[in-house]
């Protein structure tokens, strides 16, 4: 799949300029919050990084955050769809998915810290987080009601483990690739092996 900011910039051929302009905004503030913490993100940097006049983007935005709210939803969304299709890509779907996320977490750090760890300093990201994670819980525990039929733990049980999981995992990501705690970082350096060790965490969790 294309990276993040190249997905948020598809638009349609004979989009107007209007929606050229929102998207180019969209994607600068993406790119520069890669590596600049959102509270000290600008909207004279995000315009410059565009190539647009500082009061164009108050045509598009009422402020900074409203900007940063919805680079992180399309993020949200663009995470989704990518995990999905490796669910979808035949193989062990619990060894892909778990893949992809840590790849974005990888490749998609300071984006991803602000989804997770935004806080105070973005507002919006909470509640965008909180619903990323109950969507994918969903589907996690449907897809281990379908495999395991009968045999598959009640449903209230399920999405308890399903949300402890997923809570560990985003703890592990978070310090490998957010936080940067040397001792997991030491620990971490055959990605294999971690990859292997979460997908493990996963399959035997939710095992009848």
């Amino acid at each position: 799949m294309t990276g993040f900011i190249d997905w948020l910039g598809q638009t349609h051929p004979d989009a107007r300029k209007a929606e050229r302009t929102r998207t180019a905004l969209l994607q600068s503030g993406a790119g520069l919050l890669r590596s600049t913490p959102p509270d000290r993100l600008t909207v004279a940097a995000i315009c410059k990084q565009a190539g647009v006049a500082h009061g164009t983007f108050y045509r598009y935005f009422a402020d900074r955050n409203v900007l940063v709210g919805e680079v992180l939803r399309a993020l949200a969304d663009y995470l989704q769809a990518d995990m999905r299709a490796a669910a979808r890509a035949g193989g062990d779907a619990i060894r892909n998915t778990t893949a992809a996320y840590m790849r974005h977490f990888e490749e998609n750090a300071g984006l991803m810290n602000c989804l997770i760890v935004g806080g105070d300093a973005v507002p919006q990201a909470r509640r965008v987080f909180q619903e990323l994670n109950r969507e994918w819980i969903v589907t996690v525990v449907r897809a281990t009601q379908r495999d395991a039929g009968a045999a598959a733990r009640p449903e209230a049980d399920l999405m308890r483990r399903a949300y402890a999981l997923g809570g560990m995992v985003d703890q592990y990501l978070t310090a490998l690739f957010l936080t940067r705690d040397p001792w997991i970082a030491d620990l971490s350096q055959d990605r294999e092996a971690v990859l292997e060790m979460l997908t493990d965490l996963w399959r035997k969790g939710m095992a009848p």
